[in-house]
């Protein structure tokens, strides 16, 4: 393959063979017994002897993230505290020609973080200041071991937050390398629309801005948009050392509610409609009978075990009224039932519950398992069909699969519960999660929505984007990181 690869890529262009030559063909790793110690003594001198680690404990939480993926540790981890120290461990790693992984809090679900060709893993937890706050502009620049929990928190007294919310307590800087999203995303969009600016350190060290130093402009036409060439790349062309993200005011109020539906169809048109009638809703997230069944039993609630929607409004008091109004009404003319609504924080919380705790309620359903979320999004006039053709599929394996998702966007994730010790198993899941990112690509949606590409969906990123614009895609990788030292084996 690599060879086809090779020969189409003289057809495209010259240069980028000569590129493609380079990184594919060329990759001599590890690092040798007799040269750890003096590689190991070069990072000392730059981050001290306790931001060094070689223990076998720390290499292994470094070296695994909450996918299936088994854990694949790095050589060393280092544990840089600035920007200027990330620099100077990547000339180093550079010039021993050492795989470097930046690692921010773990919570990744593709892999993306296992030391595949070993190397040394950046942890980059030390660096957790909240920087430049420029309230009225609506922005703010963080470090990469900011959580979103943490900004948020930092924020709580300015009337800001940042709406970006993709479940776990992430990394912001390991957010925007995803380009995730979560449930707010029909609203605030994804990281990919909320990032500003990135402070970015390449393989060889050299540290760049890729808006300008210190700029944070709501748009700009100027040049490339480096910023979002960064975003989503998974580590494999740069280290984030600063993000730069667009805030938003606090809403005055917030709604929630939940309606029930006879079927999958009912609750998409629903969804469709209240998007099309300019209803400015936050969340509207879909959970299928089998995931409501689950949360029931696990919550101790009693939702009609049906396709269900979950539903937030933020907006003035006056406005909140309207938009659950139309909202409702919109609901009962395609089939809802059971429409029950509240701006109560306790009420809010009550109904929003099952959502809240749909990922242990499937790992409930079979106590002792493992779960493992799939990632696929498509239009929404064909989500209905994909659904239901999942759900006939789970059913023909005899899979276990309750399926959740961000439906204002067409985003949708299967909770794959699975024993981890039983092979036929694992092979079924992993045979069922290929055909449901194939059925996805089918109907022109894509193989990931917002958990990335990793290790384990590299092959379908091909056939997502066609030969052609990998082969772009992989220059543009050669002439960045022409040595492939950045977290090497992922993506491409």
């Amino acid at each position: 393959m690599t060879l086809t690869l090779l020969r189409q890529s003289k057809r495209l262009c010259p240069a980028l063979s000569k590129c493609l030559q380079s990184s594919v063909l060329k990759r001599p790793y590890a690092i040798r017994s007799r040269d750890l110690e003096n590689v190991v003594s070069a990072f000392r001198s730059v981050v001290g002897d306790e931001g060094v680690s070689l223990g076998q404990a720390v290499r292994e939480q470094h070296g695994r993230d909450e996918s299936v993926h088994k854990c694949q540790p790095p050589d060393v981890v280092v544990f840089p505290r600035s920007v200027e120290e990330v620099s100077a461990l990547a000339k180093i790693c550079h010039h021993h020609r050492l795989p470097i992984i930046p690692y921010g809090t773990g919570t990744g679900l593709e892999g993306g973080v296992g030391a595949v060709k070993g190397g040394v893993c950046f942890s980059l937890r030390m660096m957790d200041q909240v920087l430049d706050l420029h309230q009225e502009d609506f922005d703010v620049a963080v470090e990469p071991g900011v959580t979103r929990k943490a900004l948020n928190s930092y924020l709580r007294h300015t009337g800001l937050w940042f709406p970006v919310d993709p479940g776990a307590d992430a990394s912001l800087c390991g957010m925007a390398a995803t380009s995730a999203s979560g449930t707010n995303a029909v609203r605030y969009g994804t990281m990919r629309e909320n990032v500003l600016n990135l402070e970015v350190v390449l393989a060889d060290g050299t540290i760049i801005h890729t808006a300008g130093k210190g700029r944070c402009a709501r748009k700009t036409s100027a040049g490339y948009n480096l910023t979002n060439l960064f975003v989503g790349s998974e580590g494999t062309l740069g280290v984030l050392t600063k993000a730069t993200l667009r805030l938003y005011g606090m809403p005055e109020g917030v709604a929630s509610a939940v309606c029930s539906f006879p079927s999958v169809q009912a609750a998409v048109d629903t969804t469709v409609q209240v998007l099309q009638a300019g209803v400015p809703i936050a969340r509207i997230e879909f959970l299928d009978d089998v995931m409501i069944d689950a949360c029931n039993r696990f919550s101790s609630l009693a939702y009609p075990v049906a396709s269900t929607l979950f539903l937030e409004f933020h907006g003035s008091s006056r406005s909140l009224n309207e938009q659950v109004s139309i909202t409702e009404e919109l609901a009962k003319g395609s089939g809802g039932s059971d429409f029950s609504w509240a701006d109560d924080e306790a009420k809010r919380a009550h109904l929003w519950k099952a959502r809240h705790d749909a990922w242990y309620a499937a790992l409930a359903l079979r106590p002792g398992c493992k779960a493992y979320a799939t990632d696929v999004c498509v239009p929404l006039s064909r989500l209905p069909d994909v659904v239901v053709e999942t759900k006939e599929d789970l059913i023909r394996n005899g899979l276990t699969g309750p399926i959740a998702g961000h439906v204002g966007d067409g985003n949708f994730h299967c909770l794959m519960v699975l024993d981890p010790n039983d092979p036929d198993e694992v092979l079924r899941v992993h045979q069922f999660t290929e055909r449901l990112a194939r059925r996805a690509l089918a109907v022109d949606g894509t193989c990931t929505g917002e958990h990335g590409i990793g290790l384990g969906k590299r092959a379908l990123l091909r056939e997502e984007v066609g030969t052609l614009a990998l082969e772009v895609m992989q220059g543009l990788k050669a002439t960045l990181d022409p040595k492939n030292l950045m977290n090497p084996g992922k993506v491409l």
